[in-house]
């Protein structure tokens, strides 16, 4: 139309779009998915701001404790600063590392036994590696359900509301029952169709931001995942220099 810009005609879509107008018209089963979805997408959101700043914290603080590790030659301090950076995986591996070979130098029959006692701080190791994964992991599932089922969810209940819809179009008429209720005319049908688009239109506003979101996690986890097995090969030879001799 001459004279008419997008973004004049784009506020107008967004003016004529009546939301709860949308989901009151709405069968009960359209409306089901679409409280279903929305509920998925506020707890997408949560676990997104959720595990940013978990995630954020976890790589701060084994970035600080790396470099504390690696500047100090006193076990000892480098033990009670690992305690204190609770949120690090890299740090609670060396609190599990530590205690363990504690265990192991106060043990006077296990003191000889180099290769056994080498191998019990390595699972101590991958003991706690295994835990603090888990927990970087924990949630993030969640949002790999979303992002693949919820837009099957949105057609799912899209194609229940044209369904619908069609079928009161095809009701009989209460005062002449020869004829149907309404004729099958773009006016008739529109706003149903509306109806049940709006449930796809969900689907796609939870999926879109938890797959993005996913990914970045995961990425995010797999760089920590590669610096404790980096750093429990480092730990491993440095206990075999210094104190299983």
């Amino acid at each position: 139309m001459p004279g008419v810009s997008p973004t004049h005609v784009a506020w107008t879509l967004a003016a004529d779009l009546d939301i709860p107008k949308l989901f009151d018209q709405a069968h009960w089963i359209v409306k089901l998915v679409m409280i279903l979805l929305a509920v998925m997408f506020v707890v997408g959101v949560y676990i997104i701001i959720f595990k940013r700043l978990y995630i954020g914290r976890a790589q701060a603080e084994s970035n600080r404790f790396l470099e504390s590790f690696w500047k100090s030659r006193d076990i000892e301090q480098i033990y009670k600063q690992a305690q204190a950076l609770r949120n690090s995986p890299i740090s609670q591996m060396f609190v599990a590392g530590y205690t363990e070979l504690a265990k192991l130098q106060s043990d006077a029959e296990l003191k000889g036994d180099r290769e056994g006692n080498l191998g019990n701080i390595e699972r101590a190791l991958r003991r706690a590696q295994l835990s603090e994964t888990t927990k970087l992991e924990s949630m993030v599932p969640f949002l790999a359900t979303t992002g693949s089922a919820a837009p099957f969810i949105g057609l799912f209940g899209t194609v229940m509301g044209i369904l619908f819809a069609f079928m009161d179009l095809s009701k009989p008429d209460p005062n002449n029952p020869t004829k149907k209720a309404a004729a099958a005319t773009l006016d008739a049908v529109g706003p149903h169709i509306a109806e049940a688009l709006f449930a796809t239109a969900i689907g796609l506003v939870a999926a879109i931001p938890a797959v993005m979101a996913y990914n970045y996690f995961m990425r995010r986890i797999r760089v920590l995942r590669s610096e404790m097995e980096t750093f429990e090969q480092d730990y491993l030879n440095i206990i075999k220099r210094h104190f299983l001799r």
